[in-house]
């Protein structure tokens, strides 16, 4: 599995442009990145499967703030229920820990997304509470136990 980045320069995404999947979360991150900026590796990304098929997309809802990141996965309709979204999570939750050992990564899905729950418990995220959030009204947040960091 590979990470292939969402560039900031719409030039430098031309390989995904004919994937219908792909151009709508072309659009949603360019806007994302006008708001939250774009600083790598805290960036958005297809996911290619050992096939060099794009499975899916996977990021940071930006960078770290006060020692906390928040992540974002999901893979395409024609991947779903083969355990990607649970391998995509990982390798997220091990790019940030490359970067920050110490990082806190939470996680948001919706209370009717099964799959994406059962994702983050695989992947050792704990659910905190509901939380209300802007786009999605009340959802679950959740935390990964980062085993480095002090409890």
């Amino acid at each position: 599995m590979k990470f292939l980045p969402i560039e900031i320069e719409e030039g430098l995404n031309t390989q995904f442009m004919d994937i219908p999947e792909c151009g709508i979360i072309l659009e949603v991150f360019k806007e994302h990145y006008r708001k939250v900026g774009f600083v790598k590796p805290w960036i958005a990304f297809f996911v290619c499967n050992d096939y060099h098929e794009i499975i899916g997309a996977a990021g940071f809802k930006g960078q770290p703030k006060n020692g906390m990141v928040e992540i974002s996965y999901g893979t395409f309709k024609k991947f779903e229920g083969q355990g990607m979204g649970t391998a995509i999570c990982k390798q997220l939750v091990s790019l940030a820990l490359q970067t920050v050992p110490s990082l806190i990564i939470n996680a948001r899905t919706l209370p009717q997304n099964v799959a994406s729950i059962k994702v983050l418990e695989r992947n050792g995220f704990k659910l905190i509470g509901t939380v209300y959030d802007e786009e999605d009204g009340n959802v679950l947040e959740w935390t990964f136990m980062n085993p480095s960091v002090p409890k």
